[in-house]
């Protein structure tokens, strides 16, 4: 994370605690691109131990540790003699093995830290880039666990610089409409600063963004020397370098390893060195997937698109800070694609797993521009995500895709406020869209459960067959069906039945009356359309909200016939 005294709470803390207290532990591996924050994350870790012992193996000392012993018992009593620690504290004691790529013996190690000693907490981490020397590292299937660490999230951010009461306002769901214009001011400075830790740290300490270009231009430079060090030869080193530059100004980009950046190096070794730099995490290969449900399946013959470690380095590789300050709606910078690379560095923030990354979808049929921007996986539905500007987004792709799809809901990230729309496309398909602020982005599986309290069984009504028509997007303003005595439904009517044994709370109406769950649409539909046309009243008219409310039935309501044949 930068250096030492930088450190701010990240996110990844909880988890490690899960991880301690877990009965089936595992030895840990950290990963994560270099400077992001690993081995800080861990030293904070190590202070709820009673003993932490921190071996870096590319100090020689360290490194020697590990040489010439008969089995772990013997190299455990080594580890705690020579860092002066108490082995009968075993059970109080994490183990962090940094830099861990140094030693592929070290790394075959950790799977009898599992087998021989599972009482003593052992953590792992380093760079990965030693895939590019053809060490074929490795790691102990089914002994060891893995986390990946990521850049600094909105969240963290502001926990970072202090601004505790945006975080509080951050967390709520749905966050109040008050509070957007001032969150969305910050994520801005986000979006301009990215999420390395070293720089969160400085401007946090200084709040000077003209102070952060030599911090920039050390990160860059660290992973150009990281080349240097593990590249075969001059040639190959001149492919990689080449490789990073390209990969950023393509951040969010579709690219084919044909003719990489103009360049006449051959798409096999351009293909061979991203995948190399995507072990590291230095950036992701997003092939799109050309279906609509789960499992999600890339399609490899299709192009990809990159995505980069950190916005904040490529904004200050590409020279795009100025615009940021400059702008009201980032989807103004870059043609877009400066949000949209930021929307998914913030979805992936909260993936710590190894295998989760991003996806995004295409039109299977040749000769089709449809793309949507992401597609994420969530509660067994594959949900599409666009980030577009405000009215002025036609979402045409995202059209096709509901048409294609079983569901009946979208997600939209732009620069306006959180606002749910009923929209029906020419084919005739309805469906609901939810649009949330940028900054809102990591939150997304909060107002995806939200948004399905929000509209119930209609989230997933099954698929919905067309055959290969033109579809258009058409916002269409549906009409609220006005309930009238006249139109009152079967359920309306077993509710008036209810409330005639007495007043009767609205959970225990709708749950144990209809069957139906206790959320906001059903409410509106069945109680509140009920009170509106006379027919039953709050028992606390002076205070709505009562945990003691109840629903009565009037005077009015006791005249209604109810149909006696529909509960027999």
């Amino acid at each position: 994370m930068g250096k030492e005294g930088d450190m701010f709470y990240r996110n990844q803390l909880k988890e490690l605690e899960a991880w301690r207290s877990s009965p089936i532990r595992k030895p840990l591996i950290i990963r994560g691109a270099r400077q992001v924050g690993k081995t800080t994350l861990v030293h904070e870790f190590g202070k709820q131990f009673r003993q932490y012992i921190y071996i870096n193996l590319e100090q020689p000392r360290d490194a020697r540790l590990f040489e010439k012993f008969e089995d772990i018992q013997q190299l455990l009593t080594r580890i705690f003699l020579e860092k002066r620690f108490h082995q009968k504290h075993i059970r109080e004691t994490l183990l962090f093995i940094d830099e861990i790529q140094e030693s592929p013996k070290v790394v075959n190690l950790l799977r009898y830290f599992k087998e021989e000693a599972p009482e003593l907490a052992v953590i792992a981490a380093g760079s990965m880039l030693e895939t590019l020397l053809g060490k074929n590292l490795t790691f102990p299937v089914g002994r060891v666990e893995y986390k990946v660490l990521r850049p600094v999230c909105f969240e963290e951010f502001l926990l970072a610089t202090g601004e505790e009461l945006l975080l509080e306002e951050f967390r709520k769901t749905p966050v109040e409409k008050y509070a957007e214009p001032v969150l969305l001011d910050a994520f801005h400075t986000y979006a301009l600063l990215g999420g390395m830790p070293e720089i969160v740290a400085s401007y946090a300490s200084k709040r000077d963004i003209t102070a952060l270009g030599p911090i920039y231009d050390s990160l860059l430079t660290s992973y150009l020397q990281d080349a240097e060090k593990y590249a075969h030869n001059e040639q190959q080193l001149q492919v990689i370098r080449f490789a990073i530059h390209q990969a950023i100004k393509k951040a969010s980009h579709r690219t084919t390893f044909q003719r990489f950046g103009n360049s006449n190096y051959p798409s096999k070794a351009i293909g061979e060195v991203l995948r190399a730099l995507e072990k590291t995490h230095l950036l992701h290969i997003l092939y799109p997937t050309t279906g609509t449900t789960l499992p999600v399946e890339p399609d490899h013959k299709k192009t990809p698109r990159i995505q980069f470690l950190d916005t904040g380095l490529i904004n200050y590789f590409a020279g795009l800070q100025l615009d940021i300050l400059g702008t009201k709606d980032l989807n103004s910078v870059y043609h877009g694609k400066l949000i949209e690379h930021l929307v998914g560095q913030e979805l992936l923030s909260f993936q710590t797993l190894s295998l989760q990354k991003l996806h995004f979808w295409v039109r299977h049929k040749k000769q089709s521009d449809a793309e949507v921007d992401f597609v994420f996986p969530y509660r067994g539905k594959l949900i599409p995500i666009e980030v577009k500007s405000g009215a002025k987004g036609h979402l045409k792709s995202l059209q096709v895709f509901i048409d294609q799809s079983p569901l009946h809901f979208a997600i939209r990230f732009y620069a306006g406020s959180r606002q749910l729309d009923k929209l029906k496309t020419n084919s005739g398909k309805p469906f609901y869209l939810l649009s949330l602020p940028y900054f809102l982005a990591s939150r997304l599986e909060k107002y995806v459960d939200w948004l399905l309290q929000e509209i119930g069984d209609e989230a997933d009504q099954g698929p919905f067959i067309l055959k290969d028509i033109k579809v258009s997007y058409k916002k269409t303003k549906l009409p609220d069906k006005q309930l009238t005595i006249e139109t009152l439904t079967p359920k309306h009517f077993r509710i008036l039945q209810l409330c005639t044994n007495g007043p009767q709370k609205g959970r225990a109406l709708l749950e144990l009356g209809l069957g139906l769950s206790y959320q906001s649409r059903n409410k509106r539909d069945y109680l509140k359309s009920l009170v509106d046309l006379g027919l039953l009243e709050f028992t606390i008219k002076d205070n709505i909200k009562s945990k003691q409310q109840r629903y009565a039935i009037t005077s009015k309501g006791l005249a209604i016939k109810i149909p006696v044949h529909l509960f027999k």
